[in-house]
């Protein structure tokens, strides 16, 4: 049982200076130049991770390469990889709460969360892949009887995977744990602000008996580091999540480059929809609220355009309003806190930008909009609720990645699908309804990659993560994950 004891032994251990970890050891960036660690819970600076340079990316690439060339893990048996990838789920495990501990001073989640979507999903992700290295098989062709049609399936090459800040155990184990399971080697570019646990992971990972070079890890601006990465011409996959605006950035570099393939997942604008004959009410106000609020609002899948049917907009409004003002926003280490802080000062003045912009465009504020916590000297927010949105306004169109929700009311089940779809982005939407058939309809005409139904969130590795429109393309977990860092091969044999 977690106890607050256990995180408080951990909160304040010391963390010396990060270095990359590329190949079997740690080491520090050519130039020596590092990056301050700066915590969320209290704005002040705890470490240091070195900033890579492009002569740095080069040198991960190239070690990732050599060991993928001298088959130590591309041409393991299954049977070892199985194994060696158990032993690593097994030492994450094991690791658990240090890491969301050092997690959560990295980027603010509140521990409860932390711990079981980040270590202990991880783990479990880790596991899932493991279980499939063993279980994969080939194909043959249906040709003619003089011609025997072989279909296998080979690991790409070097994989870069570039990880977001909010949830990088998670969202990375997504990424590595599938081209790790098929034979790859794995350069991952942490975020800047959310490195600690990703370096902490590739020690584990030679721990677990990863051969040296398959699992490394460099840090620094992603403008620098993460462009070196996309462009370099012996990488063959990049995986990223994260913004529109980078996603983009690495399209072109890969233009610009080896034509390498790119699977980007780009966040969203997310449609939770509320019609008059949804079966539980406070059940919907509850998880809407978490569906927005939980990590300070920064999840991809976060329902932040509530769109409620006119009859019970009111009501169902007054209900979030209420529950919202019992919500604990603090210190993400305590375990009373229901929500942690804004990842950086950087991104709370962007949210609270937004929060002016609504205003401005005529939303009315009904609860929050303000910084809260100032002594502390942290970044944290008041969860914020407006309503009165119009679908057109800045607010319900752009992404704030933020606790800010925007109330819309529709008018009926067609209605709720045009402004549901009238978006850029398309990764997740809700429908909650007593309806079976309605149920159905709106699944089939919501353009997005998820459609929750009487719930908001709730997934597993067994089912894919991926979207449409501006969300990106190719999916995270299931199986499906697997195509993206796997190559067809056919062989043509004359009998």
């Amino acid at each position: 049982m977690l106890t607050q004891e256990d995180i408080d032994k951990l909160r304040n251990k010391e963390i010396k200076p990060q270095n990359l970890f590329v190949g079997k050891k740690s080491m520090p960036s050519e130039t020596g130049e590092t990056l301050d660690v700066v915590s969320p819970i209290d704005g002040n600076v705890f470490t240091t991770i070195a900033n890579a340079n492009e002569n740095d990316v080069n040198n991960a690439v190239s070690i990732a390469r050599k060991s993928f060339d001298s088959g130590s893990w591309s041409n393991a048996s299954p049977q070892e990889r199985k194994k060696t990838l158990y032993n690593f789920a097994d030492l994450i495990e094991k690791h658990a709460l240090e890491l969301a501990v050092l997690g959560v001073r990295d980027n603010g989640t509140e521990i409860n969360l932390a711990l079981v979507a980040e270590p202990l999903s991880a783990a479990a992700c880790v596991r899932y892949y493991a279980e499939t290295i063993d279980k994969s098989y080939g194909e043959i062709a249906p040709t003619s009887k003089n011609i025997l049609g072989l279909i296998h399936r080979e690991p790409i090459g070097v994989v870069g995977a570039i990880i977001p800040w909010n949830f990088p155990l998670m969202i990375g184990s997504w990424k590595f744990a599938p081209a790790l399971a098929t034979g790859n080697s794995i350069i991952i570019k942490a975020a800047e602000n959310a490195s600690l646990t990703l370096l902490k992971l590739a020690e584990l990972a030679l721990e677990a008996g990863i051969p040296e070079g398959v699992f490394n890890v460099i840090t620094g601006e992603g403008e620098i580091t993460g462009k070196a990465l996309a462009m370099h011409m012996d990488v063959d996959v990049i995986a990223f999540t994260g913004s529109g605006e980078v996603g983009r950035k690495i399209l072109e570099y890969a233009s610009l480059s080896n034509l390498k393939r790119v699977y980007l997942e780009l966040g969203g604008k997310s449609p939770n929809i509320v019609f008059a004959d949804t079966p539980n009410i406070d059940a919907a106000v509850t998880q809407s609220l978490g569906g927005i609020f939980r990590n300070s609002g920064q999840v991809c899948v976060a329902g932040s355009r509530l769109i409620i049917e006119e009859s019970i907009a009111d009501e169902f409004t007054e209900k979030l309003i209420n529950q919202s003002k019992d919500l604990v926003v603090g210190d993400p280490l305590n375990l009373n806190s229901n929500f942690g802080a804004v990842s950086s000062n950087e991104q709370l003045m962007k949210n609270l930008k937004y929060v002016n912009s609504a205003i401005d465009d005529g939303a009315k504020l009904r609860i929050g909009g303000k910084q809260i916590n100032k002594n502390t000297g942290g970044f944290y927010m008041e969860p914020t609720i407006f309503s009165d949105v119009d679908n057109q306004m800045t607010i319900a169109k752009e992404e704030v990645f933020g606790p800010v929700l925007s109330v819309i009311k529709c008018k009926n089940e067609e209605d709720a699908v045009q402004i549901a779809n009238d978006t850029n982005y398309g990764l997740a939407a809700a429908v909650w309804t007593s309806d079976l058939s309605k149920a159905h309809r709106m699944i089939k005409s919501i353009r997005a990659g998820v459609v929750h139904v009487n719930c908001y969130g709730g997934a597993d590795i067994t089912v894919p993560l991926g979207g449409v429109k501006q969300s990106g393309n190719g999916h995270d977990r299931s199986l499906h994950a697997l195509e993206k860092y796997t190559d067809l091969k056919s062989a043509w044999i004359s009998l």
